[in-house]
């Protein structure tokens, strides 16, 4: 009976799989001239498809004359707008051009999907019309988003608090650093507000609220060694981040010696994150195969999805004292059936100077047995050679990094885990 339901559910399976290519086939025979069209011409020059028509309540115009004078062009697949259906997170490939330095790649981000930027505009007219639609530009200065106008010196923790992760619990010191690195200004370098101009304060805030992936780019550029993707400049509701190279997932089946050099270097991040010299802590809630890339070259590990990241201020917890603010805390395991889980309270990360999170995050879902994704197990150093096997100090360090049995057992498994790996890797110094 069970055989027999396999069999019915497999060729359910393959008719529905057909059906859908052959309605794309149809609709590439169908749309055949608007598809030559579409191919022919540079949208990334159109003002409509970079709805840059919705500025200021769009992420930023620096690039602007870039784009409007054809400077990017998408790559092949990435003109044709039937493949949108597929494209849920509005990512797209271009190739870049400057007339001394050659063409480059880079990626283009919508910062959400088709439907999340629909809400931002609902959102926008509820609060300032109580309609759902509504003339944006008329709108604005109704909104919180305008609040902050020029007579504002600031931005300060109580306006803007809670909006994401980025200022889940935002200290006077981080939102001078997002406003002094502000990228989608002429006049950055100064942390006072009121130096932005109207549009460009609503920009910042809009940004903030809805996706603040490019305000941590800019206030922990991958320059000064933070490994993010470098933040390139944005026109209307388009970002662009240099290209990186291919995700990290690719990697999943590499040979064993470049999966452990890649292991050492996510351990690296995790740490770095955790512990600098600017004594922000910034933790990854969001950890998985997909937001982490590697240069072909120089084969660097960096993270190209940073929209939830929480930043809390090590020197505030210690100046505040909140009640067991010095007490080292512990994630707690979890062993739930999705991909990428994480068990964390935004508000301990908030309220402790020593947290183990990213080294948490990092070893159970990449590194260790714990580690799934896409139908896989195993994390990224599955299979070791026999040898290191059955010495089995690497499959020891995992389970007490990934699932610790001691008390502030991942805090020792991890500084272990990070020797060990550099010695196998010959990153040792």
């Amino acid at each position: 009976m069970l055989r027999l339901v396999s069999l019915k559910l497999g060729r359910l399976y393959r008719y529905v799989k057909l059906a859908v290519l052959g309605s794309l086939a149809a609709a590439l025979v169908l749309n055949t001239h608007s598809l030559l069209a579409s191919l022919q011409r540079n949208e990334l020059s159109e003002r409509r498809f970079l709805q840059l028509n919705k500025c200021p309540a769009c992420w930023g115009t620096s690039w602007c004359r870039k784009f409007l004078n054809g400077q990017l062009r998408l790559e092949s697949w990435g003109r044709l707008r039937l493949l949108d259906f597929f494209n849920v997170k509005n990512v797209y490939f271009a190739r870049y051009g400057e007339p001394r330095e050659g063409s480059r790649r880079v990626v283009l981000k919508r910062l959400g999907s088709a439907q999340e930027l629909a809400d931002i505009d609902t959102k926008i007219c509820r609060r300032a019309t109580g309609r759902g639609r509504c003339d944006l530009l008329q709108a604005l200065p109704a909104t919180e988003f305008a609040s902050l106008n020029g007579d504002v010196r600031l931005l300060t923790p109580g306006a803007v608090e809670g909006w994401s992760d980025l200022v889940h619990c935002p200290s006077q010191r981080l939102l001078d650093r997002l406003v002094r690195r502000y990228a989608e200004t002429k006049d950055s370098g100064s942390f006072l507000l009121r130096n932005l101009k109207d549009s460009e304060r609503m920009q910042l805030l809009i940004t903030l609220a809805f996706n603040p992936e490019p305000l941590v780019l800019q206030s922990f550029p991958s320059d000064e060694g933070w490994p993010f993707a470098k933040y390139l400049g944005a026109c209307g509701r388009m970002v662009a981040v240099n290209y990186v190279g291919e995700e990290l997932w690719s990697y999943f089946n590499a040979p064993w010696e470049k999966r452990v050099d890649l292991a050492w270097q996510l351990m690296e991040i995790a740490e770095q994150l955790t512990n600098n010299d600017f004594e922000f802590a910034l933790y990854l809630l969001d950890v998985s195969f997909d937001n982490f890339a590697v240069g072909p070259r120089d084969g660097k590990v960096i993270i190209v999805d940073a929209e939830n990241v929480l930043v809390a201020d090590k020197r505030l917890i210690r100046q505040n004292k909140p009640e067991n603010w010095d007490v080292w805390y512990e994630s707690k395991f979890d062993d739930c059936d999705k991909e990428a889980c994480l068990s964390f309270s935004k508000e301990i990360l908030c309220a402790r100077v020593t947290v183990d999170h990213n080294y948490y995050a990092v070893c159970q879902n990449l590194l260790s047995r714990h580690a799934t994704w896409r139908g896989t197990s195993g994390g990224l150093l599955h299979d070791p050679p026999a040898e290191i096997a059955k010495e089995g100090r690497l499959e020891a360090l995992l389970d007490e990094c990934a699932n610790p049995k001691k008390r502030y057992g991942r805090f020792q498994a991890a500084k272990e885990l990070r020797e060990y790996l550099a010695q196998l890797s010959n990153n040792g110094r």
